[in-house]
């Protein structure tokens, strides 16, 4: 028996050196890098809990709340949600252009070009906003507002960077990973804006 062992154990020895043998359990068989689904884990956390901190803010103050809400521009903030996902279609598009060896980078370059749309549309949102007087100091449902918006808003900047960088630095796997920070701006931001800007 330990002759038969032996070679089994060197074997796995070098896997684990070559890093082969690095096992992420169920993270393992998503795409992308598994250290990227850890984040974007502790980021739905965050956001989660954000989520909850709002919908308790409103149950205890809803006449706020409502009067608030109606302030909120709902066409921008509809055009943004068909910007954004828009976008998260054409980083899904790359990655399986990619897969087939076909050039990829005009999707990229188009996602990242509508995340960019996206925050210039939610920095004229946020300039009519204060225009009008409404600062993070009117109440509390306009501090979770620019709280819940522009932590979203630096994940989009983030993101457009990552896609900058897993475009150049060209890979399957980085373009996987990217494209799994990118989905995931996309599903908060297709929680957040009914959330914030439609549910009374």
């Amino acid at each position: 028996m330990t002759e038969t062992a032996a070679p089994t154990t060197v074997v796995a020895a070098e896997d684990a050196a070559d890093g082969e043998a690095a096992d992420w359990g169920p993270l393992s068989s998503l795409p992308g890098n598994p250290m990227m689904w850890i984040l974007i884990l502790g980021e739905l956390a965050v956001f989660g809990a954000m989520f909850i901190g709002f919908a308790v803010a409103r149950a205890l103050d809803p006449a706020t709340f409502d009067a608030s809400q109606a302030q909120l521009d709902r066409l921008l903030g509809g055009v943004n949600t068909m910007v954004l996902v828009t976008s998260g279609w054409l980083v899904a598009v790359a990655v399986r252009r990619r897969v087939s060896g076909r050039s990829h980078r005009a999707a990229m370059l188009g996602a990242m070009a509508l995340g960019g749309v996206f925050l210039a549309i939610k920095a004229v949102e946020y300039g009519d906003k204060i225009g009008r007087g409404l600062t993070l100091e009117t109440n509390s449902f306009f501090q979770l507002y620019y709280l819940l918006t522009g932590f979203h808003a630096m994940h989009v900047a983030a993101g457009i960077i990552i896609l900058g960088i897993v475009t150049w630095w060209d890979s399957l796997e980085n373009l996987e990973t990217g494209a799994a920070f990118w989905h995931m701006v996309d599903l908060i931001w297709v929680l957040l804006y009914p959330i914030v800007y439609l549910l009374r």
